[in-house]
């Protein structure tokens, strides 16, 4: 093992905010340790801290790539752009009885939803695993594993199955919709990779799964993305809702854009022979960069980690911010920092193990330094979790270290996210506009929502108002409400038909 090239002084270790403020900045940090050692740790990390000016610089990149995606179905573009073909919102008159799948992560669920024309409704559910080998297995055992959940639930929840119930259906991977009920994986993201799914139609592979059980019968009337079903579930709440964010195991957004704005919709009418004024697009905005645009933003790190992961030079925007990669770039550095002598006197074996270190330790570390601030910077559970890692030689200074660059890396990505949606905010150039948030990282991290509103407030412009909105279980409860707007829409139109013809032959 290397010997320690500088001695820090254990007991005088104090990470507190500076001039009294009360939050914390990574930049504002200061380890009471010998000024050339702190410089180093800081000079090596200095990179990690993006200006306004970048993240300004980021945003007019971001808009471009979008502008090329709404252009264009055929191009090949970083941006996709997907349209949604959802172009209405709960009006709150929406009732029955609903199921809604959810597939976007390790998770899957199933929901049973009652609407009953009111703000509140009834819902029951019930999480699923998805193991290892099923989502890196055959496209088949993918889809007949969400069947058998589906069979499990409704018998458990005593749905009948002779009656056929509208069922939404979210499936959180980049999808080209060519409407409402049809959509092609155009690629795997989040660490799936099951076989014979990329360019076929989830809708139909999910229709024929259930069909081989002979026991379940559904309608599918929407296939969405998470961040519509996030967008939807505010927009039952609060009607001003018109942007859809999620930062979880991956990050994603949607928002409300004008039908003149969207080139590669042009002349576009819907089933009902109506064009909108408006529709939800799915950005898929987690590959933004992958064309390079994000080049002077990115890390030796970042590099690193696109390298080793099972699809490198894709979705470069998410591994900077998502919640599957955030603990995987802080072990990098890490490792990088503790290669030069800098962390753990040197020992660097045990932090070198991939993904050793995940995302929920970059929050548990987080709110240890939150908490240190108040207990003479004690890192009990940053000790805790170095030690558990199996790094034998961890010293209080090592500790506020770490804390600096989980710090420096969660904030990164609440900076990075909040230029994507001032730049939507910015775009849309709307009085008042309720942003949905959903996801992991959002809910369990401590000071990442402060963070985003923060930033997000310092990059719009003009006299744009916003708030943020805690989506509430988004991508179930928004699935069945992109069914019941649909068999709401749907019934609409067939009674104005059956009005148009009695008045026809009246006449």
């Amino acid at each position: 093992m290397s010997s320690c090239v500088f001695q820090y002084p254990t007991q005088q270790i104090n990470v507190a905010p500076k001039n009294g403020a009360k939050k914390v900045r990574p930049a504002e940090l200061r380890l009471q340790a010998p000024q050339s050692a702190r410089d180093l740790i800081q000079d090596e990390c200095r990179s990690l801290v993006l200006s306004n000016q970048q993240l300004k610089r980021l945003m007019a990149a971001m808009e471009k790539s979008m502008e090329e995606g709404l252009a264009t179905s055929t191009k090949k573009v970083a941006v996709k752009m997907l349209p949604t073909y959802v172009d209405s919102v709960p009006n709150g008159t929406e009732r029955g009885d609903f199921l809604a799948l959810d597939l976007g992560g390790t998770n899957f669920r199933v929901l049973h939803i009652r609407l009953d024309g009111t703000p509140q409704a009834e819902m029951r559910g019930k999480i699923f695993r998805v193991p290892e080998s099923i989502m890196r297995g055959s496209g088949e055992a993918l889809f007949d594993h969400i069947a058998d959940c589906m069979a499990k639930f409704m018998e458990e929840n005593g749905l009948r199955k002779d009656v056929k119930l509208p069922l939404g259906f979210t499936f959180s991977f980049p999808c080209a919709q060519q409407g409402l009920t049809k959509g092609k994986l155009i690629s795997w993201t989040k660490g799936f990779k099951a076989s014979g799914v990329e360019g076929s139609d989830v809708v139909t592979l999910l229709r024929e799964a259930c069909h081989r059980r002979k026991d379940i019968d559904i309608d599918v009337v929407a296939l969405l993305n998470d961040t519509v079903g996030t967008l939807m579930a505010c927009a039952f709440q609060e009607n001003t809702c018109q942007i859809g964010v999620i930062v979880g195991t991956g990050t994603n957004a949607c928002y409300m854009e004008r039908m003149d704005r969207i080139p590669k919709l042009a002349g576009y009418v819907d089933e009902h022979d109506h064009t909108p004024e408006e529709m939800i697009i799915n950005t898929e905005w987690g590959a933004f960069g992958d064309d390079g645009t994000m080049h002077f933003c990115r890390t030796k790190w970042d590099d690193q980690v696109d390298r080793e992961s099972i699809n490198p030079g894709q979705q470069l925007y998410e591994k900077m911010i998502s919640g599957m990669y955030m603990g995987e770039v802080v072990r990098v550095i890490l490792e990088d920092l503790a290669r030069k002598n800098l962390l753990f006197c040197g020992n660097f074996e045990a932090i070198s193990k991939a993904h050793c270190f995940p995302t929920k330790f970059v929050s548990e570390i987080d709110q240890d330094l939150i908490d240190s601030e108040q207990d003479d910077a004690n890192f009990q559970k940053t000790y805790q979790i170095l030690e558990d890692i199996g790094i034998e030689t961890v010293s209080s200074s090592d500790c506020a270290n770490v804390a600096y660059v989980c710090s420096l890396v969660s904030t990164r990505a609440a900076h990075l996210t909040a230029a994507g949606i001032a730049m939507l905010l910015n775009r849309m150039n709307k009085r008042m506009v309720t942003v949905g948030v959903d996801g992991s990282v959002y809910r369990f991290h401590p000071t990442y929502p402060k963070l985003l509103d923060e930033k997000i407030d310092e990059l719009i412009v003009g006299d744009i108002e916003y708030q943020l909105m805690l989506s509430e279980d988004g991508s179930g409860r928004g699935a069945a409400l992109v069914a019941a707007v649909a068999t709401r829409i749907k019934a609409e139109k067939l009674a104005l038909r059956k009005l148009s013809a009695i008045k026809f032959s009246s006449n």
